[in-house]
């Protein structure tokens, strides 16, 4: 069996046709309950062609009733990555589902003639018997994922698997924080400084500056104030 690397396969070569499949649901929760980020799925796709002739690149995702997720849809379109959509579905005891492991295997399936190597980007289990039969028909099966989230037996069943938990700088994104943050962090930052400076402010100082502390008088650049020389004394304690 080959051993599972994210060094370059000496199997991948310049002339195979690829085809990616992205469960996107999949990806989505497993950088958010993992690392709480978002995926950069342009930097996946370019791992997974490796150099080799991209045939389709297909992203499995659901759609909801807010629509929240429309502006994801268009920057995967950007990447020029197509996308299959699904509504989400809830039933009357309130589950929800929304998995696209059927969809994505029958085009695997139906794309396969015209492909040498399968990408699939998930770690998600229930791909294998897809691996085993793909495999069987002469095609190369390989996989992109987070390894904290994989299936070891599908890690073991695929011909190459990438762990993108290798390299977090270049396969996620962090969210950038809304105003509604920048101004709750910013306040937060400003109430910490303050006490300090109250403490120079309130600091009450006299002409001599005798009453404040040698510590607030280096802080104040001020020069402590010197003590007056002790009086001599008599022989028997009389001037």
């Amino acid at each position: 069996m080959l051993k599972k690397t994210n060094n370059r396969n000496p199997l991948k070569h310049p002339e195979q046709r690829v085809g990616v499949f992205i469960d996107g649901q999949n990806m989505y929760y497993s950088a958010k309950n993992l690392y709480n980020k978002k995926v950069n799925f342009g930097n996946i796709v370019t791992e997974a062609v490796a150099g080799r002739k991209l045939i389709r690149s297909i992203a499995y995702v659901v759609r909801t009733e807010s629509k929240d997720e429309q502006p994801f849809f268009e920057a995967l379109y950007n990447l020029g990555i197509e996308t299959r959509e699904k509504d989400l579905q809830i039933f009357s005891s309130g589950m929800k589902k929304a998995d696209w492991d059927v969809g994505l295997a029958v085009d695997a399936i139906r794309l396969a003639p015209s492909l040498d190597a399968v990408v699939i980007v998930s770690g998600d289990g229930d791909y294998i018997p897809l691996v085993e039969y793909l495999q069987s028909t002469g095609k190369q099966v390989e996989a992109l994922a987070f390894g904290g989230t994989s299936s070891g037996k599908l890690i073991e069943s695929l011909d190459d698997f990438i762990d993108l938990g290798q390299d977090l700088e270049k396969y996620l994104i962090t969210p950038q924080k809304s105003a509604g943050e920048k101004a709750k962090s910013s306040s937060t930052s400003n109430n910490v400084n303050t006490p300090q400076k109250r403490v120079v402010k309130n600091t009450k100082k006299t002409n001599n500056y005798s009453r404040l502390s040698v510590e607030a008088q280096v802080a104040a650049n001020i020069k402590p104030a010197a003590k007056s020389p002790a009086k001599k004394k008599g022989f028997f304690g009389k001037k």
